[in-house]
């Protein structure tokens, strides 16, 4: 009996165990992922912030060469700016677009979409009042190109953040704390003392009754034979 009890009460412990294990790893991943400056779908998002930056100032270093070269360019478009002619002030709103996003995404890991809609409001007003004001389109392709790219990149980085980053960061949130309190709800896996009540043998069936009447009845005629 002894035997028998300490071999349930291994078996428990064994299923426990097994029914430990991949919650724990689940738990020891969150909390390793915690410990990373950023999670990998907020990484993501950065490095499109960055995209987004670089495209710009690519688009707009062509423009300069290729209306006269970039020193020439740098001095009309910069030193004598002109609102109504001059692509740097697009450039510029990425420059600022990219550090208030790495500001508050990455290095202040905020997780409330404000500071986005805060850049995406500011980009698309200032891009659609500057092509109805300015002279953009008769500039040639690139008056056309540096407003739709730029208006494109902000809205697809909010787009990023508000259904991507916030949600799966919430989830893999939520999904760590049922794992966490998982243990609590289900004591019934834990091991335990098992007492001998708990354990029966099975009651003898007609059959093996009926045998052992049949050699009782047996034994007598073999004694008088």
């Amino acid at each position: 009996m002894a035997s028998v009890s300490g071999s349930s009460v291994d078996s428990r412990a064994a299923l426990w165990g097994t029914n430990a294990t991949p919650l724990t790893a689940r738990a020891e991943s969150y909390e390793a992922s915690e410990k990373k400056c950023i999670s990998d779908v907020r990484r993501t998002f950065c490095l499109f912030v960055t995209f987004d930056l670089l495209f710009i100032t690519l688009l707009w270093i062509i423009e300069l060469n290729v209306n006269g070269g970039i020193e020439k360019q740098l001095d009309k478009e910069v030193l004598h700016y002109d609102y109504h002619a001059s692509f740097f002030d697009i450039f510029l709103l990425a420059v600022l677009r990219f550090a208030a996003l790495i500001l508050a995404y990455a290095v202040c890991k905020l997780r409330h979409w404000w500071a986005i809609a805060i850049t995406t409001a500011t980009t698309s007003a200032f891009l659609i009042a500057k092509v109805i004001l300015s002279k953009l389109l008769s500039q040639g392709a690139f008056g056309y190109l540096l407003p739709i790219i730029s208006f494109i990149l902000a809205w697809i980085e909010t787009w990023l953040l508000d259904f991507k980053v916030l949600p799966q960061e919430n989830d893999d949130e939520n999904r760590f704390r049922s794992v966490m309190e998982a243990p609590e709800r289900t004591p019934f896996l834990h091991p335990g003392p098992l007492s001998d009540g708990q354990f029966y043998s099975p009651p003898e069936s007609l059959a093996d009754s009926d045998e052992e009447l049949l050699d009782d009845t047996h034994e007598p005629e073999k004694a008088l034979i």
